[in-house]
């Protein structure tokens, strides 16, 4: 019997209800993402993911929706994610809620689990429960394991495991643009370089001219292009290619000539990095304040269809690991840690089996999972976690 199984035996039946109320459920995700630091009172878990916590939290979940392999128990490794320990006890990671009960009056942040912790899959007639237990003693497999709350406070930065590997998503944060209107048109330029260089590298020198007075580090942009939607051809906004970032080292000016004419002098900024060439016509845009806050991988709470509408980066096909434009936003219920299913279209072709020709479509095939990680209003961008064939523009995507 397994050792959480003993210690919940030992108690009486009306008991163990209320002691599997007050043991620590938990899961974590920390992700990069704009926006303003997150507090603890302002985590991003919905309505129904907590009615779905609460619902589980003393029922769990069938142990038909367990993963055929899944262990009993499980320590947290540096480096693991979320999606990583999902999927050794789901069939389904993105279902985490209907596996970890969250007891709502004892803890605060249900999101964190750190290395060293041990999740326990605690199985009881018919239904299955993560639990969080902390072992007593060396660590090693001989010794007993006491199952108790335990509450964190923590900052943002604290050592808590990612939902994904956040290397993955990071340079895209903040460098995966998408404007509602083409505002970059009117943005600060640059205009000229020294010695008339063509391509500018770290450490250059740029002398740009517009409205530099908001700040002192800018990012480096190319024109924007616009994003169409594959089949309504609607304009959901401009993506602006990052190209680096420059400091500003000396405001412009205008000065009065004795003759009564004024001549006009660029500010200097100097290359801080490159990431693309950057040249005389590329636009400049305050670095926002980068901060960290906190969402989880979810399936969305309605149904949700809609396309790939291009392949970061100018590729014409992506794999695992590459980021999509998707052609729906928040104003159409996308939020950051949305799971999507990817399918490929079936193709057509000409049966003749039965003795005549006669044109068919195959049915399309879900061949891979999404993991949204920035929401604008129209467009969303997203991280293929999983795919087996080449994705590419037009391909559509549904909840999983």
């Amino acid at each position: 019997m397994p050792v959480c199984e003993s210690l919940m035996s030992a108690r009486p039946a009306q008991n163990t209800a209320l002691f599997v109320k007050n043991l620590l459920l938990a899961a974590s995700l920390s992700a990069l993402s704009l926006g303003a630091a997150a507090q603890t009172s302002s985590l991003p878990i919905t309505g129904q993911q907590r009615a779905t916590a609460d619902r589980v939290a003393q029922a769990g979940v069938p142990l038909s929706e367990l993963a055929a392999d899944a262990p009993d128990s499980h320590t947290v490794k540096a480096g693991d994610t979320l999606w990583d320990i999902s999927k050794l006890f789901l069939k389904s990671p993105w279902r985490w809620p209907e596996l970890w009960g969250m007891n709502r009056d004892q803890i605060s942040n249900p999101h964190l689990i750190y290395p060293g912790q041990v999740l326990v899959l605690v199985k009881v007639d018919g239904r299955a429960r993560l639990q969080l237990a902390q072992p007593v003693g060396s660590g090693t497999s001989g010794d007993t394991v006491k199952l108790s709350p335990r509450v964190r406070s923590s900052g943002v930065d604290d050592g808590s495991i990612s939902a994904i590997a956040l290397n993955l998503i990071e340079p895209f944060l903040n460098d995966a643009v998408v404007f509602d209107s083409d505002e970059l048109a009117k943005a600060p330029r640059i205009v000229a370089t020294p010695e008339s260089r063509v391509l500018l590298t770290r450490g250059d020198l740029a002398y740009a001219r517009g409205d530099l007075s908001q700040a002192t580090d800018y990012r480096v942009f190319r024109n924007t292009r616009p994003l169409l939607d594959p089949s309504t051809k609607e304009l959901l906004g401009y993506e602006a290619p990052y190209l680096g970032t420059a400091e500003l080292t000396r405001p412009g000016q205008t000065t009065q000539l004795p003759d009564g004419k004024s001549e006009i002098v660029p500010a200097t900024l100097t290359i801080k990095s490159v990431r693309q060439e950057i040249g005389v016509g590329d636009r400049l845009a305050p670095v926002p304040q980068r901060s960290f806050s906190r969402y989880v991988p979810h399936a969305p709470a309605q149904p949700m269809s809609g396309q790939i509408v291009s392949i970061y980066g100018d590729g014409l096909n992506a794999g695992q690991n590459q980021i999509v434009a998707l052609n729906r936003g928040a104003r159409d219920g996308m939020e950051r840690g949305h799971v999507l299913a990817l399918w490929q279209q079936g193709r057509r072709m000409v049966d003749r089996s039965g003795g005549q020709r006669e044109e068919i479509k195959l049915p399309d095939e879900r061949h891979g999972v999404l993991f949204v990680f920035q929401v604008y209003a129209r467009v969303s961008y997203a991280l293929i976690i999983s795919v087996k064939d080449p994705v590419k523009a037009g391909d559509r995507f549904t909840q999983p």
